[in-house]
Protein backbone atom coordinates (compact mmCIF):
# COMPACT_ATOMS: atom_id res chain seq x y z
CA UNK A 1 0.00 0.00 0.00
CA UNK A 2 1.07 3.22 -0.98
CA UNK A 3 1.91 5.92 1.85
CA UNK A 4 0.34 9.36 0.82
CA UNK A 5 3.14 11.10 2.57
CA UNK A 6 5.75 9.17 0.41
CA UNK A 7 3.46 10.99 -2.39
CA UNK A 8 3.42 14.44 -1.10
CA UNK A 9 7.22 14.27 -0.25
CA UNK A 10 7.62 13.57 -4.22
CA UNK A 11 5.68 16.32 -4.99
CA UNK A 12 7.75 18.51 -2.88
CA UNK A 13 10.66 16.92 -4.40
CA UNK A 14 9.34 17.67 -8.45
CA UNK A 15 8.81 21.40 -6.89
CA UNK A 16 12.61 21.65 -5.55
CA UNK A 17 13.46 20.43 -9.02
CA UNK A 18 11.36 22.98 -11.07
CA UNK A 19 12.33 25.89 -8.84
CA UNK A 20 16.11 24.73 -8.57
CA UNK A 21 17.20 27.03 -11.35
CA UNK A 22 15.16 30.14 -10.08
CA UNK A 23 16.93 33.61 -9.40
CA UNK A 24 17.42 33.88 -5.81
CA UNK A 25 15.53 30.23 -5.14
CA UNK A 26 17.29 28.07 -2.53
CA UNK A 27 16.67 24.55 -2.38
CA UNK A 28 15.91 22.64 0.96
CA UNK A 29 19.15 22.17 3.34
CA UNK A 30 21.02 24.64 1.39
CA UNK A 31 21.56 26.27 4.62
CA UNK A 32 24.52 23.71 5.73
CA UNK A 33 22.23 21.57 7.90
CA UNK A 34 20.94 24.54 10.00
CA UNK A 35 18.38 22.87 11.73
CA UNK A 36 14.96 24.61 12.78
CA UNK A 37 11.97 26.04 11.35
CA UNK A 38 12.00 26.25 7.96
CA UNK A 39 15.26 24.84 7.38
CA UNK A 40 13.97 21.98 4.74
CA UNK A 41 12.11 24.76 2.93
CA UNK A 42 12.19 26.22 -0.45
CA UNK A 43 13.41 29.79 -0.23
CA UNK A 44 13.72 33.04 -2.53
CA UNK A 45 16.23 35.76 -1.62
CA UNK A 46 16.19 33.68 1.77
CA UNK A 47 12.62 33.59 2.69
CA UNK A 48 10.48 30.38 2.53
CA UNK A 49 7.71 30.32 -0.31
CA UNK A 50 7.45 26.61 0.13
CA UNK A 51 7.87 23.89 2.78
CA UNK A 52 7.07 20.32 3.71
CA UNK A 53 5.45 20.37 6.99
CA UNK A 54 4.66 16.97 9.08
CA UNK A 55 3.55 15.76 5.73
CA UNK A 56 1.92 18.22 3.86
CA UNK A 57 2.87 21.03 1.16
CA UNK A 58 2.09 24.56 2.73
CA UNK A 59 2.39 27.56 0.49
CA UNK A 60 2.74 31.61 1.46
CA UNK A 61 0.09 33.38 -0.16
CA UNK A 62 -1.20 36.70 0.14
CA UNK A 63 -4.00 36.25 3.29
CA UNK A 64 -7.10 37.03 1.26
CA UNK A 65 -5.85 34.34 -1.75
CA UNK A 66 -5.19 31.58 1.58
CA UNK A 67 -9.12 32.62 2.78
CA UNK A 68 -9.97 31.78 -1.41
CA UNK A 69 -8.60 28.77 -1.30
CA UNK A 70 -10.01 27.52 2.27
CA UNK A 71 -13.07 28.53 0.88
CA UNK A 72 -12.97 26.52 -2.36
CA UNK A 73 -11.34 23.20 -0.22
CA UNK A 74 -8.38 23.43 -1.82
CA UNK A 75 -6.37 24.09 1.35
CA UNK A 76 -6.62 24.74 4.57
CA UNK A 77 -5.13 27.19 6.78
CA UNK A 78 -1.69 26.28 8.42
CA UNK A 79 -1.25 25.90 12.18
CA UNK A 80 1.88 26.07 13.17
CA UNK A 81 1.58 25.20 16.40
CA UNK A 82 -1.43 25.15 19.10
CA UNK A 83 -3.37 27.94 17.95
CA UNK A 84 -1.43 29.24 16.13
CA UNK A 85 -2.82 30.07 12.96
CA UNK A 86 -0.53 31.52 9.96
CA UNK A 87 -2.86 33.52 8.49
CA UNK A 88 -0.71 33.99 4.79
CA UNK A 89 0.30 30.49 5.14
CA UNK A 90 -1.88 27.41 3.35
CA UNK A 91 -1.47 23.39 3.88
CA UNK A 92 -2.41 22.59 0.06
CA UNK A 93 -5.00 19.87 0.12
CA UNK A 94 -3.99 16.33 -1.94
CA UNK A 95 -6.85 17.04 -3.61
CA UNK A 96 -5.13 20.09 -5.50
CA UNK A 97 -1.90 18.13 -6.00
CA UNK A 98 -3.14 19.25 -10.16
CA UNK A 99 -2.68 22.78 -9.07
CA UNK A 100 0.20 22.70 -7.21
CA UNK A 101 3.09 23.89 -9.50
CA UNK A 102 0.79 27.38 -10.31
CA UNK A 103 0.06 27.80 -6.68
CA UNK A 104 3.86 27.42 -5.53
CA UNK A 105 4.77 30.05 -8.31
CA UNK A 106 2.51 32.15 -7.16
CA UNK A 107 3.66 31.80 -3.85
CA UNK A 108 7.53 32.18 -5.22
CA UNK A 109 5.96 35.47 -6.73
CA UNK A 110 4.60 36.75 -3.35
CA UNK A 111 7.28 36.37 -1.49
CA UNK A 112 9.47 37.61 -4.05
CA UNK A 113 7.62 40.63 -4.28
CA UNK A 114 8.19 41.46 -0.29
CA UNK A 115 5.17 39.98 0.58
CA UNK A 116 3.43 43.72 1.28
CA UNK A 117 0.45 42.40 2.98
CA UNK A 118 1.33 41.63 6.47
CA UNK A 119 0.05 38.88 8.46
Amino acid sequence: MNDPGDAVEARYAELAERFAGEPGVTLPGADGGRRGFGADALKVDGRIFAMLVNGRLVLKLPRTRVEALVAEGEGERFDSGPGRVMREWVAVLPDSADRLDALAAEALAFVRSGSPQKS
